[in-house]
């Protein structure tokens, strides 16, 4: 193999590689040159969005990132929190969009082993998968196939390597038709005393890449996530990776024996941007260089070149850094597992990459100029004209339909409220059989072995809230999913957030994203929930429009006595409903759900939330549990009260903590102010439906006195009815079989 073989470089080549002139023209200034093709690709992959963070960079500095309980903060694979007794929770969220949207169910499937791999290079063992996905109207057919595949995708990688995907959500909206988004969030549990992190520390010290080889699938993956879709799109179907769950599994074992075995000194998985980013990340963070032979990297395919083999982004592989005379144990351990494990170079510390085929050069590019001096842009910001033209929206102009019963009904069924049980049925959610609480409640709860703890985990964001109002909208979706934890009796301890948003250099997107993540750093630390890993993904977009943003957020919370968790349906006959929180402000159904499916209107403004409010109702919530006096919690979220109470007389079959006989609910809102279709389907923040035994009633009401919560009795559980005093009047199993049969039925 010789140099000339390379293809000559240009500007032409440079754009085609998302490469702008200005950056062109400084890759030149700091090579003193003109670069290689190898060092064009290089740069061109860690200096994509989706590795440099380029646009968002000075965004991702409002968030609060330090907790006495956060171990390890964002700037690894992986961010971790304490929960006593030596363990931690590694934590983080990723997107598959671009590649799902081109092979639903290789990008899904991949998403799922990136994540993976993102968990067990930190030492964690994965513990969970939750799948928060969002797609285009279901009556679209190339939406249907798109969301088959994903769940597909999802199903079978997790099922096979043995991870069980606990939750998630799925959003319907027309915003997603050509563009899902595709987040996938992994938790693992970790002593805190065997952390690995991605470090190429020590002069001399090997590079070492393990698991399976490589091929020319995913090549400039990272900079395909870095552009908008387009008709071409499809023709970058190699730029998606294939995934193999069973050459994952072993990979998963061997990393963690790797890492019990203290021989190695640093670990990082071949993601986005494969070897690449992950063995100069691993430099840049260690202040060394390194120096890698491509000849020695185990290929499955013939004439690979430095540049394919650097830009590959095949699946289930490992960079490790360790001493030299460990390399034989090392390739031992992977031997055991029958997977590949190659010395392909050297660390050294000159502060250099230097990429060769034997003797002869393809790159040789400073660390920092590729990593640390990436561009980093302060893109313009503008108010998109329509937000003005929406809060012109008039509530009261709205016609109330004379049936509430029917539109209950037509809110139930929206996809996006409806059951998604078609999809997580379809998940083994319940292999190691930690699982407390299965896909459907406010949160998933798994227990934690040799100890009396649980964790709470929750995903959510309401990508309309953001479009209508990008400040509350991110608010609201830190909110929600703490709320989310308290209603099953969880304190949070951190969050990662996966940032979708369309192309950040049109002022109008770029003016949602900065508004909401500006209100998602205002929660975090009204609501002291630190950021603790994240990703952002941009350019999610169609030649029509951008997506909604959609700033992501996954959360994880700390439950410290088993005998606390808390689901969201009803238990008992008898038991007393209450409602707790926001219970004076005159209802607003500006972005709600009932507003687009009943009225066929986005319009308005985004809900209203009052972060200090929300707080205090989160700990009060937490300390009724604690206290015993809680028999259920649900928070009200998309859908408003009416579906919320819907929700909690929807026992599901599985639940052990049920009895499911007799939880329908008598209520009365009377004394709730507004219309009477607002009051039923206002999607207020800062509401949580609870439910107490009758001898329970006056504790709960004077403990949220003390703590400064309105609470109001709304009705007594059970009948088999849903009533609500002259408005809604339907046999449960009859509203039930609307929300579970809506999906199913749309699928066939």
């Amino acid at each position: 193999m010789t140099k000339h073989q390379e293809p000559i470089v240009d500007i032409k080549l440079a754009r085609s590689f998302g490469i702008n002139q200005e950056e062109f023209d400084s890759i030149q200034r700091i090579m003193g040159r003109m670069p290689s093709y190898t060092e064009l690709g290089i740069f061109s992959v860690l200096w994509s969005e989706h590795c440099s963070y380029k646009n968002s960079k000075p965004l991702l500095k409002l968030f609060p990132t330090r907790a006495p309980q956060v171990l390890q903060g964002p700037g690894e694979n992986a961010g971790i929190v304490d929960i006593g007794d030596g363990l931690g929770i590694a934590m983080k969220v990723e997107s598959h969009n671009h590649p799902s949207a081109i092979e639903p169910y290789q990008g899904a499937a991949t998403g799922i082993g990136g994540i993976l791999r993102d968990i067990f290079t930190m030492g964690a063992r994965p513990i969970a998968l939750m799948d928060p996905l969002y797609f285009g109207s279901l009556e679209d057919a190339h939406v249907r196939h798109l969301f088959s595949g994903v769940v597909s995708g999802i199903a079978d990688y997790g099922n096979c390597v043995g991870i069980p995907t606990v939750g998630g959500s799925v959003v319907f909206d027309e915003s997603y038709t050509t563009n899902p988004l595709v987040n996938v969030m992994c938790l693992g549990l970790v002593e805190n005393k065997k952390i690995m992190r991605g470090f190429a520390s020590g002069s001399g010290n090997l590079v070492i890449a393990v698991g399976a080889t490589t091929g020319r699938d995913g090549i400039h993956g990272a900079t395909f996530a870095s552009e908008e879709l387009s008709e071409e799109s499809s023709a970058k179907r190699p730029s998606v990776q294939i995934g193999d769950p069973f050459t994952k599994k072993l990979l998963l074992e061997a990393t963690l024996e790797l890492i019990e075995s203290g021989l190695a000194v640093g670990i990082q998985d071949m993601g986005a941007a494969g070897l690449t980013s992950s063995s100069i990340e691993m430099a840049s963070r260690a202040g060394t260089g390194l120096e890698m032979d491509m000849s020695q990297v185990p290929l499955r395919e013939k004439g690979m070149t430095p540049y394919e083999i650097m830009l590959s982004e095949s699946q289930e592989r490992m960079v490790v850094v360790a001493p030299k005379e460990n390399y034989e144990q090392i390739k031992a351990i992977f031997d055991k597992w029958e997977l590949h494990c190659s010395s392909i170079g050297v660390v050294t510390d000159d502060g250099h990459v230097r990429i060769k085929w034997g003797e002869e050069v393809f790159a040789d590019i400073p660390v920092k100029a590729l990593v640390d001096e990436a561009p980093v842009y302060e893109r313009e910001s503008q108010k998109p004209g329509y937000l003005d033209k929406l809060k012109q929206f008039i509530q009261n102009d709205i016609k109330e339909p004379k049936d509430h019963n029917r539109s209950l009904n037509i809110v139930l069924s929206a996809p996006t409220i409806a059951s998604k049980r078609w999809v997580y049925q379809q998940y083994d959610h319940q292999v190691r059989t930690n699982t407390a609480v299965l896909p459907g409640s406010d949160a998933a709860v798994l227990r934690i072995r040799g100890t009396n703890k649980a964790i709470g985990i929750t995903t959510d964001c309401n990508g309309r809230y953001c479009y209508l109002n990008p400040f509350n909208g991110g608010a609201i979706a830190v909110a929600e999913a703490a709320r989310n934890l308290a209603c099953s009796g969880a304190k949070p301890l951190g969050l990662t957030d996966c940032l979708n948003f369309g192309n950040p250099y049109k002022p109008e997107v770029f003016y949602q994203m900065k508004q909401a993540v500006e209100g998602l750093a205002e929660a975090c630390k009204v609501l002291e929930v630190p950021v603790i890993s994240g990703n952002v993904s941009l350019y999610n977009e169609s030649l029509t429009h951008s997506v909604y943003p959609t700033p992501l957020i996954g959360m994880v919370g700390l439950i410290e006595d088993l005998s606390q968790i808390t689901t969201q349906w009803f238990k008992e006959p008898g038991d007393v409903v209450f409602l707790a929180g926001d219970i004076k402000s005159q209802p607003d159904i500006g972005g709600s759900e009932y507003l687009k499916v009943v009225h066929g209107q986005v319009n308005g403004d985004a809900p209203a939330i009052d972060l200090s409010a929300e707080k205090k109702l989160h700990d009060f919530v937490r300390d009724a549990i604690k206290a015993g006096l809680v028999r259920s919690a649900h928070d009200c979220s998309e859908g408003g009260l009416a579906v919320a109470l819907a929700e909690c007389c929807f026992t599901p079959p599985l639940d052990p903590l049920l009895n499911k006989e007799g939880t329908g609910l008598v209520a009365d809102l009377s004394d709730l102010p507004g219309r009477s279709d607002f009051k039923l389907f206002a999607e207020f923040q800062s509401r949580i439906v609870l439910s107490c035994k009758p001898s329970d009633i006056e504790k709960l009401e004077g403990l949220a006195k003390k703590q400064g919560v309105d609470i109001m009795k709304l009705g007594t559980v059970g009948g088999d009815r849903l009533v609500i005093k002259d408005l809604i009047d339907l046999p449960v199993a009859e509203a039930r079989k609307t929300w579970e049969e809506a999906i199913p039925n749309i699928m066939k």
